[in-house]
């Protein structure tokens, strides 16, 4: 190690802090902070790892020319989430690289950019989740700066900006936390190692440590909401338990600051209280992933059976998902072989979100492989209507839209070799109950990361064109018909014809009335539709021709006096207004 040009002591303060005010250092200088003996660590608040996990930490300037100061945030009713990974979006693999991107997802229909973890992460390939820097942007990214110039031209551009950040572990390379304090306990367990402390002695330190990381996302960087990872596996038996006090923390800061911030956690428990008030006895947070929509829609979509999808399949769970939210609310699964979850059917429909896709449905298969590549141009048009006609937040993750078909695979760039060595076979025992067949990608090699990166050429040329018109037609018609705008529970009934395989869905509001038949069949179905008195009209056939379909079968106006006839077309979506 080269002599250090400088040493300053720090003094100690109450409850195990450290302090030193320095004069003279200017922005791109670096430093380490020296422990006990002659033990170094980067800075584990440290903003900028221009060299990585293991090198030094570098000084930051505070300012950057924003000029978003017109920009007041959108509604959480309005979200349409775009989960994207930085490093595979683009061929550059950069913040910036993804700006040119941001005309065609707002005329998409996007509303939020919601990107996959950025603090800083061994290597230069990593899904994020690995991050050991919770404060540090990555590197290889772009950088703080290249983070502020992408939020500061998505919101130009009309768009939000969601973060996933990770507070339930850090990584095992370059997690240098321990070395300062009692950041991890041994008296629980998570998946990825240790758990953080958040309920032990010396936690009130540790908890302030991650709130003062969500606020500096939304201070520093104008980051409009916060996705959490995984909170099943933040364990914490406290009376005031650390996702509430986080979630004070977020709303606090957007009412001192005049604009919307919203936390939404992904959880596997299907437990309302993350999202009920803290009134009625909940976390108070604003909405939370809903992985049952997904599974049942899948499932009904591809057939597979294995792991944890052999508790779905029914027609049913898909319109219960539709009628309250999470699928399993006490039942047994078998998956799991125990009861499983608690009722949603008071939560409104803004605070849950669905989707066909996102990144661990595709990442964690064996082959990364995507609907694209499992099922027919039909059945990506109905998942694509099931999602993005429901009263929930809708979430698209990169490339759905137009059926790209590059895999998302999972990959890592760590330097150790034994780590190295656990991932394989750990992504190996992850696929045990799938009995998927094949040989798994290999995580290191950089190949299987080129591999995951995204083909935007696709969206121009057939069939791809007309599925990024279905899902901008999708969007469209949520976006202007007051039915479909209206996120209410209340405002919709759902009905299941069983031999037809087709689900029914009506969603009205004082001024329109709509419906919309999602046909699972895999031939023809004659159906008798339970809709009101009337004549509609249709406003959406995924069978014409105009969407590449077989042609159409449903027709154009329909009368009913009680029940409407209408014929559908295998993996058909069709969508009626009733005439004023």
């Amino acid at each position: 190690m080269s002599p250090l040009d400088r040493v300053e002591n720090l003094r100690p303060l109450s409850r195990g802090y450290w302090d030193v005010v320095l004069e003279g250092v200017e922005p791109g200088a670096t430093y380490r902070i020296r422990l006990e003996g002659s033990l170094e660590r980067p800075d584990p608040a440290s903003r900028y790892q221009p060299d990585g996990v293991d090198g030094p930490s570098e000084v930051i300037h505070p300012h950057f020319g924003w000029s978003d100061t017109e920009w007041r945030g959108r509604p959480l009713e309005q979200y349409v989430l775009y989960e994207l990974h930085v490093g595979t979006f683009t061929s550059e693999g950069t913040f910036e690289a993804i700006i040119p991107h941001l005309p065609y997802l707002s005329g998409l229909g996007v509303t939020m950019l919601e990107l996959m973890p950025v603090a800083q992460f061994p290597g230069a390939r990593n899904w994020g989740y690995d991050g050991v820097f919770p404060f540090a942007v990555q590197n290889s990214y772009g950088g703080p700066i290249g983070l502020k110039r992408l939020v500061n031209a998505c919101h130009q551009a009309g768009l939000g900006v969601t973060l996933d950040v990770v507070y339930n572990h850090l990584g095992p390379e370059g997690n240098y936390l321990s070395d300062f304090g009692p950041y991890f306990t041994d008296r629980y367990r998570t998946p990825w190692g240790s758990a953080v402390n958040f309920d032990g002695a010396d936690s009130d330190e540790v908890r302030r440590y991650f709130i003062e990381n969500a606020l500096c996302w939304l201070a520093d960087y104008h980051i409009d909401a916060l996705r959490l990872d995984a909170v099943h596996t933040i364990f914490d038996n406290s009376a005031r338990p650390f996702l509430e006090e986080l979630g004070v923390a977020v709303h606090g800061f957007a009412e001192k600051n005049g604009r919307p911030c919203y936390v939404i956690p992904e959880s596997d428990l299907n437990d309302p209280r993350l999202v009920r008030s803290k009134d009625c006895g909940g976390f108070g947070l604003d909405a939370v992933w809903n992985d049952g929509f997904h599974h049942s829609l899948r499932v009904l979509l591809t057939g597979e059976r294995n792991g944890y999808y052999r508790d779905y399949g029914e027609l049913s769970q898909l319109e219960k998902a539709y009628r309250e939210g999470f699928v399993y609310s006490g039942e047994y699964s078998q998956f799991r072989r125990r009861r499983y979850g608690s009722s949603s059917v008071d939560l409104p429909a803004s605070k849950l979100v669905v989707f066909s896709q996102n990144h661990d449905q595709v990442g964690n298969r064996m082959l990364g492989d995507r609907l694209t590549t499992l099922v027919s141009l039909e059945s990506l048009k109905l998942a694509a209507a099931a999602v993005l006609l429901s009263p929930f937040l809708p979430l698209l993750f990169m490339g759905e839209e137009y059926g790209e078909r590059a895999p998302f695979l999972h990959f890592v760039s760590h330097s150790d070799p034994q780590l190295i060595e656990a991932v394989r076979r750990g992504r190996k025992e992850e696929f045990a109950s799938f009995a998927w067949q094949g040989q798994t990608p290999d995580p290191q090699d950089v190949g299987t990361f080129l591999r995951s990166k995204l083909d935007h050429q696709l969206r121009d040329l057939e069939p791809h064109a007309v599925l990024r018109a279905f899902y901008a037609e999708l969007l469209r018609l949520r976006r202007n018909n007051a039915a479909l705008a209206n996120l209410s529970k209340d405002h919709m009934k759902t009905h299941v014809l069983e031999d037809e395989r087709t689900l029914l869905v009506r969603r009205w509001t004082v001024s329109q009335d709509l419906f919309f038949a999602l046909c699972f069949s895999d031939s023809a179905a004659r159906c008798e539709l339970p809709v009101p008195d009337g004549r509609w009209h249709k406003l959406l056939d995924s069978s014409s021709a105009a969407w590449l379909g077989p042609g159409e079968s449903a027709p154009q106006v329909v009368e009913s006096s009680g029940n409407a006839a209408v014929c559908l077309n295998p993996e058909a979506v069709v969508l009626y207004q009733k005439e004023a």
